[in-house]
């Protein structure tokens, strides 16, 4: 198991799905974890199964694609827990739609969210972990983000994004005691897949079940991953006796895309 006591992580997206079990698996493994989103009674439910393990937290809601609010939301998980050397990029958002139908604002969002958000944060923890000649950025990225999907154009494009802000990141603090990798998961079971299969349902007519059995053939091992999964690789790439893994795009699907 990943050893991580002492360590200060922050969490985006830490109010649900993957976001909570990887703020849950960084706090079994020793670390305090600030968890930031939108919503501030997930955000609360999260920290306090964080503090249930014995571990200190704090939740702030945050919306990663502001800068402002990035900054200000840095500065309290610094005087609220010390400064954050493990950084988890989970915030992120989805939706389809076929390129001819993707809205300016769309577009827009999508890319502010998952691409510029995990940008202002990495910015605003990097010279702590530059000081601390130590520290772990993990992105959530997708298989979107290592191959072409019809109908996720918006989606598609902010995730190549950000598994090149993760390569290129990760080459520029190599030699820094830094690592930057991203976990590029499959579909998960987790709401925002729920959310894929009732757009399946809408588009297609098809009953819950049959959408849900067509996500999990994406898969050759005919499932969905699931959210303990995605934050076990997550927590292991925080940790010391991974820190020869650097610059990788990591993926989790059961072995359907491969490299």
């Amino acid at each position: 198991m990943a050893e991580l006591t002492g360590r200060i992580a922050l969490v985006t997206g830490g109010g649900r799905g993957i976001g909570r079990s990887v703020a849950l698996s960084l706090a079994s493994a020793g670390a305090d974890v600030a968890v930031t989103a939108r919503s501030a009674k997930e955000l609360d439910e999260t920290a306090a199964a964080i503090r249930a393990l014995g571990r200190r937290a704090e939740a702030i809601v945050c919306d990663v694609s502001e800068r402002t609010q990035v900054d200000a939301m840095v500065a309290r998980v610094k005087a609220a827990l010390g400064d954050p050397l493990i950084l988890v990029n989970n915030a992120g958002i989805a939706a389809s739609a076929k390129l001819t139908d993707t809205t300016d604002e769309m577009w827009d969002r999508m890319l502010r969210v998952n691409a510029s958000g995990a940008f202002y944060c990495t910015r605003a923890v990097l010279p702590l972990m530059l000081a601390a000649k130590w520290g772990r950025i993990v992105n959530m990225a997708s298989v979107a983000g290592r191959a072409g999907a019809p109908y996720i154009a918006a989606y598609t494009a902010s995730k190549h994004a950000l598994l090149g802000l993760t390569r290129a990141v990760a080459a520029e603090v190599a030699s820094r005691g830094i690592t930057v990798n991203a976990v590029c998961p499959g579909y998960v079971d987790t709401e925002m897949t729920d959310a894929s299969a009732a757009n399946i349902v809408k588009r297609t007519g098809r009953t819950e079940e049959d959408a849900r059995k067509i996500l999990e053939g994406f898969s050759p091992q005919g499932r969905l991953m699931t959210a303990p999964e995605v934050a076990a690789m997550t927590t292991y790439l925080c940790s010391d006796v991974a820190r020869g893994i650097n610059g990788q795009g990591i993926v989790l699907d059961g072995g359907a895309l491969q490299s």
